[in-house]
């Protein structure tokens, strides 16, 4: 199966030289790391970081998504991302995960590791192989080109979450961590995900505020009781629950958002933005 781009030319450019230009000026931007990281080697089993990345066009949050790309590049490319996104078309189930095949980008082609994906599946009691939930869904491929722009050895495998809970962060939290033991594959998580959406920039701060106190003190279960609370519109805290989860599951049990913003920081209108954040847990 060949995953075609769906928002090339729309979150991002679909000329590969102009694509990684931008790239190289969202790390080089004031609100970005503000210089282009050297990719390091990394040949071990157990990989130092799992990351929050947010997955908007890269105009309005390709910046503050390198500060997550930065950390996984000095710490060098493990031999598999998996990449958990949330579900904004409504196709596919629970769990999709999209389980063989390739994603295209302008910069080239990924391979999806099979082999974990039907690992996480088999160890799973909610999650299915799904290509549908992926087709049209932005929110993972977005991440790819940030991950080519600095090496094209590395395998993928794309997870989306139609329903964000405990029982389905859970279970997938659990799959991840059975299937990386019986594979004894190096693997990072990457959590995609925006914050609150489209309130004024002074209620954005204070809300996405909450939650991101929550992922510093990798409280996963503080996240979800908020975000219903006090009704944040935060698109992926699914991804983030399970990434806190399996990262605790693993020893790393220390949060620390890198950067955070948002559209109106970009655009200059206040009135309504999203927020964007990137994090690292390790």
């Amino acid at each position: 199966m060949l995953r075609q781009p769906a928002v090339a030319g729309a979150f991002y450019p679909d000329n590969p030289e102009d694509l990684k230009r931008l790239i190289e000026s969202c790390f080089s931007d004031d609100s970005g790391v503000g210089f282009m990281p050297e990719l390091s080697s990394f040949e071990a089993k157990d990989y130092p970081i799992h990351v929050m990345v947010p997955h908007a066009g890269y105009q309005y949050s390709g910046a503050i998504a390198s500060h997550g790309y930065c950390e996984i590049v000095k710490n060098g490319f493990p031999e598999v991302f998996i990449i958990i996104s949330p579900n904004h078309t409504g196709l596919g189930g629970e769990i999709s995960i999209f389980n063989e095949g390739e994603w295209i980008t302008p910069l080239g082609s990924v391979e999806v590791d099979g082999e974990f994906a039907d690992a996480i599946i088999d160890s799973s009691d909610i999650a299915s192989a799904d290509f549908m939930a992926h087709i049209r869904e932005h929110s993972i491929e977005v991440q790819l080109p940030f991950l080519q722009y600095f090496s094209q050895d590395f395998k993928i495998v794309p997870v989306t979450m139609g329903r964000q809970n405990f029982a389905t962060s859970t279970d997938l939290s659990n799959a991840i961590t059975e299937a990386a033991e019986k594979l004894n594959r190096s693997y990072c998580i990457i959590a995609s995900t925006d914050l609150s959406h489209f309130n004024n920039q002074e209620k954005a701060n204070k809300v996405d505020g909450f939650v991101l106190e929550d992922i510093e003190d990798m409280n996963e279960f503080k996240l979800f009781e908020e975000v219903v609370q006090y009704n944040i519109t935060m698109c992926g805290y699914g991804p983030v629950m399970t990434a806190i989860s399996v990262s605790k599951r693993c020893g790393k049990d220390t949060g620390r958002i890198l950067a955070y913003g948002t559209s109106g920081d970009v655009t200059g209108d206040l009135t309504s933005v999203v927020g964007y954040a990137s994090g690292v847990f390790k």
